[in-house]
This record gives structure tokens, sequence and C-alpha cells, in this order.
């Protein structure tokens, strides 16, 4: 992944996978990103739910499937079990294109973890936020993921800190 703003891709293939140039991604002061946290916090809650319950349908059709005979095929059974497992998924791809669509990253379920493209001191790198925190109140380098997580300085930002 690169941090450069000459319009080199970032990432590669998708949007959802980062495959965008720099001039094509939503850059976000601090202020912009806290402005969208009501309308995330939905999101986040709905696709914690979501996902659990995606887990439990996953694992009662393993259940299902492990006592099943291959040569009779899915039964009734199974096959209702397969439904509910694409279904929450079906509701999590949803969730998740939300999220895209705002421009932000999801980075994960339990945490509910969420970061937001910025700018600073002109490099690309990601405001940090989680769904128990009240505010966004750190960022990363890029490619240091959530251990690289730091306490945002108003010096280093444009937008009101928190």
């Amino acid at each position: 992944m690169t941090d450069r703003l000459d319009g080199s891709m970032i990432g590669g293939g998708s949007p959802r996978s980062g495959g965008m140039t720099v001039a094509e991604l939503k850059i976000y002061s601090v202020d912009e990103a806290e402005r969208t946290l009501p309308f995330l916090r939905k999101i986040l809650a709905d696709l914690k739910v979501e996902y659990e319950g995606w887990r439990e349908a996953v694992a009662g059709y393993e259940v299902l499937a492990a006592a099943s005979r291959a040569d009779t095929g899915e039964t009734d059974d199974l096959l209702l079990s397969r439904g509910r497992v694409t279904d929450a998924a079906a509701r999590i791809n949803a969730g998740l294109l939300e999220l895209e669509a705002v421009g932000c990253q999801f980075k994960g379920f339990e945490d509910g973890l969420v970061d937001f493209y910025a700018l600073r001191d002109d490099r690309l790198v990601f405001l940090c936020w989680k769904l128990s925190e009240a505010h966004i109140t750190h960022w990363h380098e890029v490619d240091a993921g959530i251990a690289g997580r730091q306490p945002i300085d108003a010096a280093d930002f444009s937008g009101i800190i928190p």
C-alpha cells in the first residue's frame, strides 16, 4: 500500500479492497469524520447483531451438514439452514456497502473498528475509531494497523479535536 498523493494506486483491485487512486478517496478532517459517527454507530450496531446471527447460522448449518449423508444430498433442513446463512451474509454485505458509501473502511466486527482516510503533514493516514469510543481520538499510518494507533494532536490534523 502506498501513501503518496500523486494519484498512485492504493491497494489493489476494487474500491472495497482499497484499489483506488488517492484522488478517488474520501479524505476526512477529524470534524468531518466525527459528523459521520451517529450514522456509523447505527450501522455498526446492526452489523454486530447480523454477524452474531450469521455465526450462529453457520454453526447450525455445520451441525446439520456433519450429520447428513453424502449419498442423500441436502435435506430440506440443510437447505433451509443454508438459506439462513446466505440471508445473514447478504444483510452483512448491505451494511458493509453502506460503510463503503461513506468512504470509510470497516476493519472488524468485534471492536466495530473503522478507519477514515485523512492527511497528516500531506501524508495519507487513517483516523481510527472503535464503536466503543465516544469520539475519534486516534490515528495510524496506512500500513501500521491498529497496533500503530497514536493519539491525535490538534497541530497535526485540520478539524475540531474532541
